[in-house]
C-alpha cells in the first residue's frame, strides 16, 4: 500500500510539472510574437516632446512705466462774486456756462443809481470839508495878525510904564501915573495870551478841517469804487461755469454768480502707493521731473510736485502732474475728469522684457539646458509692466528661457524649441507622431468638419506649425 501511495504522488507531480511547462511555453510564444508585431506593447514607449517658444536673454536697458490713475484740476480757476447787493440790469451775451470771456471784459450791470447818489453825496462832503479848511486856513491869518496887535500894544505900554517911572523918579509925577501904566501893561500881556490861544485854536481848527478834508477824499473814493463796481469783469481769460444769472435778478453782497476756469492751465491729481512714489525719487530725495502721458488721450505732462501731507483717512502719496498746454488738452479734458497717467520712471540698466506667463509663482524662469531640456533657474523680477516683467539680466546673459509656462513644461522636460522667425514656427513630425495625430484628429467627434479637414491637410506635410502642434497636444494632456 506504501508503494502505490507513492507511486500516485510521483505521477501527479509529473503531471502537474508538465501542465506548467505548457503554460510557459504558451506564455513564452504569446510575449514572442506580439514582439515581433510593430506597434506592439514589446517596443519601448517614444518620449514624448512639448514643442514651446524660447527667446535668448539679452541686457538692455529699459525705461518702466508706471501706470496710475488721477483727477484732472483746474490750476487757476476765480469765483466771480458781488462786491455789493444790487439788482442785475445787464448780462453780456457771452457771460453763459460753456463760452469763453476774455480778462477785463465786462459780465454783468448792476444798478448804478445807489451807487450814483452816494458819489454824490460823498462829492458834496467833500466840498463842504475843502470850504471848512479854506475858513480854517483864513481863521488862522487873522489871528496871527491879532497877536501882533496884541505884542505890539505890549511894547507901547512898556514903553509908556517906563516913562511914568522916569517922571516920577524926576519927582514930576505921581504914583497913581505908574500904577496906572503898569495896570495897562498888564492888560496887554494879558490880550497877548488871549491872542495866542485864539491862534492855537485857529491852527487847531485848521488840522481838524484837514481830517475832515481826507475823510471826505477817501469816501469819495470809495463811492467811485463802489460805482465801479456795479460793473463786474472777467478777472482773467477762460471758460465760464456756474451762471444763472438773467436781467432784473438781485445778486447779494459777495454773492458767487459764475466762475471762470483757465482750460490752459489744468493738472492731474495722482495718487500713489508709497512703493510707487519711491520709485520716482531720486537719490537726493527729490521727486524728478518725470515724462508724463495721459492714456490714449496722448496727451503729454511732466511731473512737477507732491503734496506736502497725506490727508486724513489717505494713504499713499498724492502727486501733481502738470499738462502741457496745447489745443487737444484744452477740448478733451476739463477739472473732475477721471484719467489714465502714465509716468516714466528712471531708466534701467541690464534688463531683459519677458511675457509675464514666463516667470512662474516661486520667481523662477524654465530655461533651455542641454538635450533642449528645461532647467529651473531663479530670476530677480524688478517691475510688472502690464502682461511683461522685467527681469535681471546678470549672469543669464545668452540664456534662452522658454516665453509661456504651462502645466507640460517643468523640471527636466525636454522641449521641442521654436525660436522667433525660425521657419515661421513649423515643427517637424516623425512618421509615429503624425500617425498618432492623425488618428487622434479623426477620433474627436467634438471637432468640426471643416477644422478637422483643415487639420488632417496640415499633418500631410512633413511640419506643421507649433501653435497647431501645441493645440492638438494640449487635448492628450501632453
Amino acid at each position: 500500500m506504501r508503494f502505490l501511495a507513492r507511486s500516485l504522488t510521483g505521477l501527479f507531480l509529473l503531471v502537474l510539472t508538465l501542465a506548467l511547462l505548457g503554460a510557459a511555453a504558451l506564455l513564452l510564444g504569446g510575449a514572442i510574437r506580439a514582439s515581433l508585431q510593430p506597434g506592439g506593447p514589446g517596443q519601448p514607449a517614444e518620449e514624448r516632446v512639448v514643442a514651446a517658444n524660447v527667446t535668448r536673454l539679452e541686457p538692455t536697458r529699459v525705461t518702466p512705466v508706471l501706470t496710475a490713475y488721477g483727477k484732472v484740476e483746474a490750476r487757476r480757476a476765480l469765483d466771480l462774486r458781488a462786491r455789493q447787493s444790487g439788482s442785475v440790469v445787464w448780462v453780456a451775451e457771452g457771460f453763459r456756462n460753456g463760452l469763453s470771456v476774455r480778462s477785463g471784459e465786462v459780465l454783468v450791470r448792476l444798478d448804478p443809481a445807489p451807487a450814483q447818489e452816494a458819489l454824490a453825496l460823498a462829492q458834496a462832503d467833500l466840498a463842504e470839508a475843502t470850504a471848512s479848511d479854506t475858513q480854517a486856513q483864513a481863521a488862522v491869518i487873522l489871528a496871527r495878525d491879532d497877536l501882533a496887535a496884541a505884542e505890539a500894544q505890549v511894547v507901547l505900554r512898556r514903553q509908556a510904564l517906563d516913562r511914568q517911572r522916569q517922571i516920577e523918579a524926576r519927582g514930576a509925577g505921581s504914583s497913581q501915573a505908574v500904577e496906572t501904566a503898569e495896570l495897562a501893561l498888564s492888560a496887554a500881556e494879558q490880550a497877548v495870551l488871549s491872542r495866542r490861544q485864539a491862534l492855537a485854536q485857529a491852527e487847531a481848527a485848521v488840522d481838524q478841517a484837514k481830517v475832515a478834508v481826507t475823510r471826505a477824499g477817501i469816501a469819495l473814493a470809495e463811492a467811485e469804487r463802489a460805482l465801479s463796481e456795479t460793473e463786474i469783469r472777467a478777472g482773467l481769460s477762460g471758460r465760464v461755469d456756474g451762471v444763472a444769472l438773467v436781467p432784473g435778478a438781485l445778486v447779494g453782497a459777495n454773492e458767487v454768480i459764475g466762475r471762470i476756469i483757465d482750460p490752459s492751465a489744468l493738472d492731474v491729481a495722482v495718487r500713489l502707493s508709497t512703493a510707487q512714489f519711491a520709485l520716482l525719487v531720486g537719490p537726493d530725495g527729490a521727486l524728478g521731473p518725470a515724462p508724463v502721458t495721459l492714456g490714449a488721450a496722448g496727451l503729454t505732462g511732466r511731473l512737477e510736485r507732491a503734496a506736502a501731507a497725506v490727508a486724513e483717512g489717505q494713504t499713499g502719496r498724492m502727486v501733481y502732474v502738470a499738462l502741457d498746454p496745447s489745443p487737444a488738452a484744452e477740448a478733451l479734458l476739463q477739472p473732475g475728469d477721471f484719467v489714465e497717467v502714465r509716468i516714466e520712471e528712471p531708466p534701467l540698466a541690464d534688463v531683459a522684457r519677458l511675457p509675464a506667463l514666463a516667470v512662474g509663482r516661486n520667481g523662477t524662469l524654465l530655461a533651455l539646458a542641454e538635450g533642449d531640456r528645461l532647467q529651473e533657474i531663479p530670476v530677480e523680477v524688478l517691475r510688472r509692466q502690464g502682461d511683461d516683467v522685467l527681469v535681471r539680466v546678470a549672469a543669464l546673459a545668452g540664456r534662452e528661457v522658454v516665453l509661456e509656462r504651462s502645466a507640460l513644461l517643468g523640471e527636466g522636460i525636454r522641449i521641442r524649441p521654436v525660436r522667433p522667425g525660425a521657419g515661421a514656427g513649423l515643427v517637424p513630425l516623425s512618421e509615429a507622431r503624425r500617425a498618432e495625430l492623425v488618428a487622434l484628429v479623426e477620433a474627436d467627434a467634438a471637432m468640426p468638419e471643416a477644422a478637422k479637414a483643415r487639420l488632417l491637410d496640415e499633418l500631410k506635410a512633413g511640419a506643421i506649425p507649433a501653435a497647431t502642434l501645441e493645440r492638438l497636444e494640449g487635448r492628450t494632456g501632453g
